[in-house]
This record gives structure tokens, sequence and C-alpha cells, in this order.
């Protein structure tokens, strides 16, 4: 039962909307219970969506073996994180088709569709010959599954953030829009864990031959779960109040006024976006990537770093979380820019340094700044844009922005490397970002504590 306008205050289990007569506005009165709800199924897709980002950049250095056989290990990989970035590149045609599809038949129904795609993507991935067995035919399949994989994820992160964003009261959007990137770690971590477990179980042989699709193959139970969470969810208070100004029984929205109507909101976006992405890609997906390629350290020991150094971040995160609900978004991911820019190349040198200590300290370093995105990006990129076209400039704007930048981010500073032969690039490349970012901060306007452009304020039911 969707939210409902009424005149009086509800004492209902559900979402409801209350008339403030000496403000003469109405007000949206979540209910916690229902919150939580919304909030655990949004953060378990998101999970699901970066368990198969994080295993295929884990386990890069294998696929490339299996699937883009070479004797020239540079080449190797290259091809695997080409195939990483394929996905890329389809997700804004995805942003376009589901973004729209979010504003016209509902949030709910959409995310339960993406959460379908994505499962079977991943799933298929497991259940591929390698090149050994079919040639040309297997890097061919595996672009196939990942470019479903990314048409999926089109819809996904900004359905999911605009989902929580638009059933969060105005004081608690920055902690309850932080677990959906906690959602984040926790698939980061089940993907770094499971191929570190096979990694260090399993025989060279035995993980290239058959171990390398156990945690391709886990999405399909993964998958189910998630789907059955969504699917028992309602509707948003927001968009709920756009099917009652709807003249019809779905609203329309141009994609034209998704995209010129917001042209100048959504490059901020893509800003915000690309600060964001790059340095959450080159940390969490080619960090991994670079200590055993590029740095010849063990595999199992950079795996159970990258491990920990997420394990950490999720303790933080939701009290970061809390403190862009106290002190406000902007300054929060201000903070992390400026970290970035200059704390980079300290980083990387302690990474580069030789011992396992100075890659902990470079890398924990670096999730710490990371933190400042991760906690104020869910609840700061769908507080730019109104309801009515919340979810589909955001699609749009945010898969744009992921496809040029972020994914392309470990493809590209392997290339840089391999070219210039600096293995500082890494820190390079996330100076440059934070540059961006700071200038993107200083034009928003502080979302935080405010209503949702376009709802009116909202505020917790009292338990």
């Amino acid at each position: 039962m969707p939210a409902t306008t009424v005149t009086q205050p509800v004492q209902s289990a559900r979402t409801s909307e209350t008339s403030q007569a000496s403000q003469n506005q109405r007000v949206t009165v979540t209910d916690p219970a229902l919150v939580k709800r919304a909030v655990r199924a949004a953060a378990l897709g998101n999970a699901m969506e970066w368990f198969d980002f994080g295993v295929y950049s884990y386990i890069a250095v294998t696929l490339g073996k299996v699937f883009f056989p070479s004797g020239n290990p540079t080449v190797q990989l290259l091809s695997t994180f080409g195939a990483f970035a394929a996905a890329f590149l389809v997700r804004p045609l995805g942003g376009m088709v589901f973004g729209p599809l979010g504003d016209r038949v509902g949030r709910q129904k959409i995310l339960a569709l993406t959460m379908i795609l994505m499962a079977a993507g991943t799933f298929a991935i497991g259940l591929i010959p390698p090149y050994a067995t079919i040639g040309v035919g297997a890097p061919l399949l595996l672009l196939v599954a990942r470019m479903v994989q990314g048409f999926s994820t089109g819809g996904e992160y900004a359905g999911a953030s605009t989902f929580i964003a638009e059933y969060a009261p105005d004081k608690k959007r920055g902690f309850l829009g932080s677990w959906l990137e906690f959602g984040t770690l926790v698939g980061y971590i089940g993907g770094a864990g499971i191929v570190a477990v096979l990694t260090a179980l399993l025989s060279t042989s035995d993980l290239l031959s058959w171990g390398w699709r156990i945690p391709f193959l886990v999405a399909g139970p993964i998958g189910i779960v998630g789907l059955y969470l969504r699917m028992k969810l309602e509707e948003t208070p927001a968009f709920a109040r756009e099917l009652e100004k709807a003249e019809t029984n779905r609203p329309k929205v141009p994609l034209r006024e998704m995209v010129v109507g917001q042209w100048k909101t959504l490059i901020l976006c893509m800003a915000l976006v690309l600060v964001y992405n790059v340095t959450d890609y080159m940390l969490l997906s080619y960090m991994p990537t670079y200590l055993t390629s590029e740095l010849k350290y063990d595999e199992t020991h950079s795996l159970i770093v990258s491990l920990l150094v997420m394990a950490g971040m999720m303790v933080v995160q939701p009290f970061a979380g809390r403190l862009t609900d106290r002190v406000g978004v902007k300054p929060v991911i201000a903070a992390g820019c400026a970290g970035f820019l200059a704390l980079s190349i300290p980083a990387l040198l302690l990474i580069r340094e030789g011992s396992m200590l100075g890659v902990g300290l470079g890398m924990g370093g670096l999730g710490l700044l990371l933190v400042c995105f991760t906690s104020a990006m869910p609840s700061a990129l769908p507080a730019l844009f109104p309801t009515r076209v919340r979810y589909g400039s955001l699609s749009i704007g945010f898969n744009v922005s992921v496809s040029l930048f972020g994914g392309t981010t470990p493809l590209v500073t392997t290339a840089l490397i391999s070219t210039t032969g600096n293995m500082m690039m890494p820190a390079y490349y996330m100076m440059g970002a934070a540059v961006i970012g700071g200038i993107a901060v200083w034009r928003m306007v502080e979302s935080a504590n405010r209503p949702l452009p376009g709802s009116p304020p909202a505020v917790e039911r009292q338990v």
C-alpha cells in the first residue's frame, strides 16, 4: 500500500503524509521499520553488483590466462581489464532505459528487474568454457555477459540511492544512505574473501581449470534473495506523490527534460561521480592487481591487505554517514578531495616502500579518505535532482561519468604505467580527479537536513 495524503496525522505502520496547518505545508512521516527494510533491500542489491566487480578485479590475472592466452602477461591483463571496461560502455544505455522507466513505472519495479539481470549476467560468466576449449568464442561470451551486467547496473546505483533518499527522513538521509555503500564494501569483501580462500587452498592448475568459476556461480543464490527482498517493498512516498499529481496513471517525463532541462546539474553530478569513482575503482579494484602484477607482491597477501582495509572502511562508514547529517555533505566531500590531493603521492610511496606495513598504512590512509565519498555521495547525488526526473537524470549523469572515468580506471592506469614506465601514475590519476571533485563541491548546494527537491519535509514517526 503506497503512501497517501491526508489532512490529519495518521498513526499507521505505513509511510504517510500529514498536513501541518501552522506551517501550511505537508510533511512526510516515515515509519522506521519500513525505512530499514528499504535500506536493507537496496544495500543487498548494491552488494551483489560490487561482489561481481570485486571478484572480477581480484581474479583478473587468472581470468586473463583462462580467456586471453598470450605469452605476454601485460597483454593478458590489458585484455581482461578491457572486458571489464566494456561493461561500462553500455552503462549509459542502461541508465537511459532504466532511469526513465524508474520515473514512469516506479523505483521498486525497476530495481527488481536490474537485480534479475545482474545476477544472471554474473552467473553466466561461471558457465563459459575456457579459450582452450572453444577458442575465440570464450572471450566473446565473456564480453556479452559483461555487457549484460553493465546494462543492468545502469539502473542499479541511481535507483538504489534514490530509493533510500526518498524513504529517509531529512535528518537521517546521510546516515541511512551510507548503508548503501556499506553494502558495496560487503560485496567487495565477499568477492575478495572468496578469491583469497580459493587462491590459498587451490593449486594453480585447479584454480585455472575450475576454481575461478565458484565466485561467479555464487551470484545465483544471492540474486534470488535480493529479488525476494525487493519484491516485498512498497513504492517510495515521493513517487507515490508523483502518481497522484499525474493526469494519467503514470507520470510521463521526456528524456529531453531529463538531460537538456537538467544539463547544468548533470555536469555537476558527473564531476562528483568522477572523483568518487576514480578513487573507488583505483583503491578497491585496481590496487590489488597493482600490488601483484606491477610490484610483484604475493597475491594472497595483497588480497588480505585489501580485505583488512575494506573491513576498516565498513567500521567507519556509518559514523561518517552520521557526520554528514551533522556538518553537511559538502565539508565531508571537500575533506576527501583535499586529502587525495595532498596524500596520494605519500600513500603510494608507502605502498611501494616494500613492507606489508607500508602497504597497509598507504592503502588504509586512502581507504579512510575514500569513506568521505562513500558516506556522503548516496545522499548528496539524489538531492541534486527533483523527484519528477530524479531516477532518470541521476542514472544518466552517474553512468556516463562512471563509463568514461570510473570503470576505465584500471585499464587506463595499467596502460599509462606500461607506456611511461612511471609507477606513480595511480597517485597522479587520483590527484587529477580530486581537483575536479573540489571544483564540483564548491559549486554544489548543501542538501543535508533539507527536503529533497520537489518533496515536502520528511520526519521520522516516533515509536
